[in-house]
């Protein structure tokens, strides 16, 4: 069932802002993740979010609060165990994904928020909602801005980044704060189980047909906002979650990159 009114409520005008400033902040993130080889480590540590959604739920606070609070935990844990160890970032966020998958599964309750928080929602967005998107969404979008260049040395050599005196460590840590941060600031658009699209596949799409770092960012920008923009408006008309049909639509920006590209 088409609803045209959804097009000019309140709840459109939050999701779109939010879920536009999502996008480019997931994009950019996303083509370091890409080139890092880290793409499974940005999908598994969203899932990290799960049982601070569920105990949020439980504990009748907003989602993001929950959610925040245990990626951040998951995050510090990462560079914690990093530094003791000789295991790498993806397997130990392996772990934390599947500690994660077994607590939110025995403290998630059955409740419709959980869902909306999982797959997103347009039409319960608040006022609270949007101001901590917002926030969020602009102070991940600035940072990764201001640590482009170290990122881009980080990914094209470790040793001629430390060469360059880059904090090597400290910004793969921060890399994965904003990956923490761009993730809780989407849950109520996109959802928390496919917000990876976001960071994953327009990152991917755009390395098919770059030729170089800065046209594979912007590109990956472009893909991140069309897909989002569009299924945000499906989802307003046709009330479905907005989630899936920005998995969907990435999805088909993807096999398209492949079809044109040289």
């Amino acid at each position: 069932m088409i609803q045209l009114s959804l097009l000019h409520s309140t709840h459109f005008l939050i999701g779109l802002i939010i879920g536009v400033l999502v996008a480019i902040a997931a994009a950019i993130i996303g083509v370091f993740v890409i080139l890092q080889r880290m793409a499974l480590v940005g999908d598994a540590l969203s899932h990290v979010a799960l049982p601070g959604i569920g105990l949020a739920v439980i504990l009748g606070i907003n989602p993001f609060i929950g959610a925040l609070i245990f990626m951040l935990i998951g995050v510090l844990g990462v560079a914690l165990i990093r530094t003791q160890g000789k295991l790498s970032i993806d397997a130990i966020v392996g772990v934390f994904f599947i500690f994660a998958l077994g607590l939110g599964s025995i403290i998630a309750p059955s409740a419709e928020s959980l869902l909306e928080s999982l797959f997103g929602t347009l039409t319960k967005l608040t006022l609270t909602d949007g101001l901590i998107g917002l926030i969020l969404g602009i102070a991940v979008l600035i940072a990764s801005l201001k640590h482009y260049q170290e990122f881009a040395k980080l990914t094209l050599s470790p040793d001629l980044a430390q060469s360059e005196n880059v904090a090597v460590n400290r910004e793969e840590l921060f890399l994965l704060l904003l990956l923490a941060l761009i993730v809780a600031a989407g849950i109520k658009v996109v959802g928390i189980l496919l917000i990876g699209a976001l960071v994953i596949v327009p990152a991917s799409a755009a390395k098919n047909l770059a030729k170089s770092l800065r046209g594979m960012t912007v590109l990956s920008v472009i893909f991140g906002v069309a897909s989002v923009v569009s299924s945000l408006i499906i989802s307003a008309l046709f009330a479905i979650s907005p989630g899936p049909l920005v998995a969907i639509s990435n999805g088909l920006i993807f096999i398209g990159s492949l079809a044109n590209r040289k």
